[in-house]
C-alpha cells in the first residue's frame, strides 16, 4: 500500500528511524494533543510486519493487559495466553522478547490508559523499568515507543523522579502545523485560500484532512464547521470531554466560549461566565493553558505579572467559539451554506482572519523564511494593544527586538485592497503616540535606523512607497513572500 506524504515531521521521522537503525534497544516518548498526527506518523515509518502497534483503551488495566497479549500473539504468530500474564512486568518481558533475531518496533499508543490515574501509571512505568534493566536477550534492534495524548502525564514520565527518568533515548512533542504546513494539506487552493483554510480549520492534521480542496473553501466550511452534522464541528464540541482527568467539563467549555467571544482577562472571562474571578477559575484557565488549549499574551515590554491576556491557541477553536457558535441561529434559519455566503464570508470571517490569525501567520513566516527574505533576526515577536496617554486605543501588530538590539515594528493587513499611504502613516502615528506616552521601545522604534516590516496580502499601492521615510530600512512582504517556495514554482 502506498504511503501518504509526511508533512512537517521529517526531523521526528529521521530520529525514530535512526533508533532502530542503531541496532540497540531504545525507548522513545512521543506526545502531543489529540489529532495532531502521532498515530499517522508512527504508522508511516516502518513496514507493518515490523511494528507491533497497540492502542490502549480507556477501560481497566486488566482489560488492556489481556488485549495487548492477544494483539502480540496475532502479530507475532506465537502462542501467548493472557492468563500467563497477570502483571505488567510479565507483559513487558514478553513484548521485549518478541522476534529476538530481527529488528522490531513496539508502539504502545495512549500509554496513559494502561493504568488508572498518575499513581497507577507510575507503577506501570516502574514495572517497565524493571524489565528494561534486565531485558530478554536479543540479537537485533528494538524500539519501544510510548505514545500518548495526555501531554502533562506523558511529559511527567521523562522528568526526575519518574521510574523512566534517564531511560529515554528520544522525547518528541508533535505540535499542530503552522500556516505553511497546513497549506500543504490543501495544496490545490490559492495562497490566499490556504491562509483562510488555516484560519478556519487550524493546524491539526485530522481537521485539515477532512477538507476537500477540489471544492470551494466556503463549501468545506459550511459542511464541516457550520453544519450541525459537521465532522470538525463535532470534534470541537467534544474534545474537552475526551481529556483525561477533567471533571465538570462544561466549565472548561464555558471558559473557551468566553474567550472566543472576546473575553481576554481573567476578570472578563469570569464576567462572561457569570461567576467570581477567584482561584478556582484561575485553576481552570491554567489547566487549559497546560493542555495547549489556551495561550497567554503580554504587551511587548510589559511585566508578565501585569496585563496578561488569554486567547484560544488553535485557529479552529477561535473560529468555532468566535464565529461558529454565534452563527447557530442563522445556520438553523438559512442553512449552513447560506449563512456562510450572506453573513460570515462577507462580514465576520474577513475581520476574524485579519485580526486573529494573519498576525500569527506573519510571525510564523518570520521563523521560517525571515533570514532568507531580508528580515532581521528577531528572537521573539510580540504585539502591543492598549490606550495611549490620551486614552485612545492603539495597536501595533508586530513588535520585536533583533539579536543586535534594534527594534523592529510593523503592520499586517489581510484584505483584498492594497496597503496605501494611510497604512504607513497610521503605523508611524501609532508609534509616535506611544512614544509620547512614555514607552521607551516605541521611541527606539521611531529612530531612523530601526526597521519597519509590513505584510500586505494584496501588495502595495504607489502611495505607500511615496510616503516611506528615506533611509529607514523598510521590508514589504506580500502573500507570495509567505509562500516563497510555492511562488517560485509558479514563476
Amino acid at each position: 500500500m502506498a504511503r501518504r506524504q509526511l508533512i512537517d515531521r521529517e526531523t521526528e521521522a529521521a530520529k525514530l528511524r535512526s533508533l532502530l537503525d542503531s541496532g540497540k534497544p531504545s525507548m522513545a516518548l512521543v506526545h502531543g494533543r489529540r489529532r495532531v498526527g502521532k498515530t499517522f506518523l508512527l504508522s508511516q515509518l516502518w513496514p507493518p510486519n515490523q511494528v507491533l502497534f497497540y492502542s490502549a483503551s480507556s477501560t481497566t488495566p486488566a482489560i488492556n493487559r489481556r488485549a495487548i497479549v492477544e494483539e502480540a500473539a496475532r502479530w507475532s504468530g506465537q502462542e501467548l495466553r493472557s492468563q500467563d500474564h497477570p502483571t505488567w512486568r510479565t507483559v513487558f518481558r514478553t513484548l521485549l522478547g518478541l522476534h529476538p533475531d530481527k529488528p522490531i518496533v513496539i508502539v504502545l499508543d495512549e500509554f496513559q490508559y494502561l493504568a488508572e490515574g498518575e499513581r497507577g501509571l507510575r507503577e506501570v512505568a516502574s514495572e517497565l523499568n524493571a524489565v528494561w534493566e534486565s531485558p530478554p536477550p536479543r540479537s537485533a534492534g528494538l524500539v519501544l515507543v510510548l505514545c500518548g495524548s495526555a501531554v502533562r502525564t506523558m511529559e511527567a514520565l521523562a522528568k526526575g523522579g519518574s521510574p523512566l527518568y534517564g531511560r529515554l533515548d528520544a522525547q518528541l512533542q508533535l505540535n499542530p502545523f503552522d500556516y505553511f504546513d497546513a497549506g500543504q494539506m490543501v495544496a490545490r487552493y490559492s495562497l490566499t485560500d490556504r491562509v483562510r483554510a488555516y484560519a478556519a480549520f487550524g493546524g491539526l492534521p485530522a481537521n485539515l484532512a477532512a477538507v476537500d480542496d477540489t471544492r470551494s473553501l466556503g463549501d468545506n466550511i459550511a459542511e464541516l464547521l457550520l453544519s450541525p452534522h459537521g465532522v470538525v464541528r463535532a470534534r470541537m464540541l467534544t474534545e474537552i470531554d475526551q481529556e483525561e482527568g477533567l471533571r465538570q467539563t462544561s466549565l472548561y467549555r464555558a471558559v473557551l466560549a468566553g474567550i472566543g467571544l472576546g473575553a481576554r482577562s481573567t476578570g472578563e472571562i469570569a464576567a462572561r461566565m457569570g461567576r467570581k474571578s477567584d482561584s478556582s477559575l484561575k485553576r481552570l484557565i491554567d489547566q487549559l493553558e497546560d493542555m495547549a488549549y489556551l495561550e497567554r499574551e503580554v504587551n511587548f515590554g510589559a511585566s508578565p505579572q501585569r496585563g496578561t491576556r488569554y486567547r484560544l491557541a488553535d485557529p479552529a477553536a477561535r473560529f468555532h467559539y468566535g464565529i461558529g457558535l454565534q452563527a447557530e441561529s442563522v445556520v438553523a434559519t438559512l442553512g449552513p451554506k447560506a449563512a456562510w455566503e450572506t453573513w460570515i464570508e462577507p462580514e465576520a470571517f474577513p475581520a476574524y482572519a485579519g485580526r486573529q490569525v494573519f498576525e500569527d501567520v506573519a510571525r510564523q513566516a518570520c521563523r521560517r523564511w525571515g533570514p532568507g527574505q531580508g528580515l532581521p533576526m528577531v528572537a521573539q515577536w510580540g504585539r502591543w494593544a492598549g490606550a495611549d496617554r490620551a486614552r485612545n486605543e492603539v495597536e501595533i501588530d508586530l513588535v520585536g527586538r533583533t539579536l543586535a538590539g534594534e527594534m523592529v515594528t510593523g503592520s499586517v493587513k489581510f484584505r483584498s485592497r492594497q496597503a496605501n499611504a494611510k497604512t504607513y502613516l497610521d503605523h508611524v502615528g501609532a508609534l509616535q503616540r506611544l512614544a509620547d506616552s512614555g514607552l521607551g521601545w516605541a521611541k527606539e522604534a521611531l529612530a531612523p535606523h530601526s526597521p519597519f516590516w509590513f505584510v500586505s496580502a494584496a501588495g502595495y499601492a504607489p502611495s505607500f512607497y511615496e510616503v516611506m521615510q528615506r533611509g529607514r530600512p523598510t521590508i514589504t512582504w506580500t502573500i507570495e513572500d509567505l509562500f516563497p517556495t510555492e511562488a517560485a514554482s509558479t514563476d
